[in-house]
C-alpha cells in the first residue's frame, strides 16, 4: 500500500514524550561535556578551576538550559509539522544554524583559548544531539490519517483472501 494520497499530521503526545527524553538527554550531555573538560583536559570551563570538578552553579544552570532548548526544539518541531511542508528540512536548517551561533558565541568572549574551545565543542555536541534526535523522533511521532484500515480492508485491496488449514 504506498503512501500517496495520506495525510500525515504530529502525534503530540509521541512528540512531546520525545522531547522531554531529548530534554533530559541534552541535560545529561552538558553535564558530562563538562565533566570531561573539567575532569579530563583540565580546562575550566563555566567556572574558576578553583570551583572543582563539578564547577559551581553555572553548571546545573547550563544542564537546564540544555534541556528548555530540547523542549524548544520540540515545540519547534512541532510547529514547523502542522505548518510546512518537508518539516524536518526547515528544522534541520534552522537548528544547524542556531548551533553555529552556539559554536562562534563563545569563541568571542574574553577567556582562555582553551576554554573558548571546550565550550564552543560542548554547544557543538548538545546541538547536535539535540538536532538529532527530535529530527528522528518527528519521523516515528506522526499519524496517518487513513490508519484506520483493518487487516480486512488491506487483504481485499490487494485481492487477497487468508487460506485456513486444520
Amino acid at each position: 500500500m504506498s503512501d500517496y494520497g495520506r495525510q500525515v499530521r504530529p502525534d503530540p503526545a509521541r512528540l512531546w514524550a520525545g522531547g522531554v527524553a531529548t530534554a533530559l538527554v541534552a541535560a545529561l550531555v552538558a553535564i558530562v561535556g563538562i565533566l570531561i573538560a573539567r575532569g579530563l583536559a583540565d580546562v575550566a570551563i563555566l567556572a574558576p578551576k578553583g570551583s572543582g570538578l563539578w564547577g559551581n552553579a553555572n553548571t546545573a544552570t547550563y544542564a537546564i538550559v540544555s534541556a528548555v532548548v530540547a523542549l524548544a526544539a520540540t515545540g519547534l518541531m512541532h510547529l514547523l509539522s502542522v505548518a510546512t511542508p518537508k518539516p524536518t528540512t526547515f528544522f534541520g536548517w534552522i537548528m544547524v544554524l542556531l548551533t553555529l551561533i552556539g559554536v562562534v558565541l563563545p569563541l568571542s568572549l574574553s577567556v582562555g583559548v582553551e576554554t573558548k574551545i571546550a565550550t564552543a565543542l560542548l554547544n557543538l555536541v548538545i546541538g547536535l544531539v539535540i538536532t538529532l534526535l527530535v529530527i528522528n523522533l518527528a519521523g516515528s511521532a506522526v499519524k496517518r490519517a487513513n490508519d484506520q484500515l483493518t487487516y480486512a480492508a488491506q487483504t481485499r485491496e490487494y485481492g487477497q483472501t487468508r487460506q485456513y488449514y486444520d
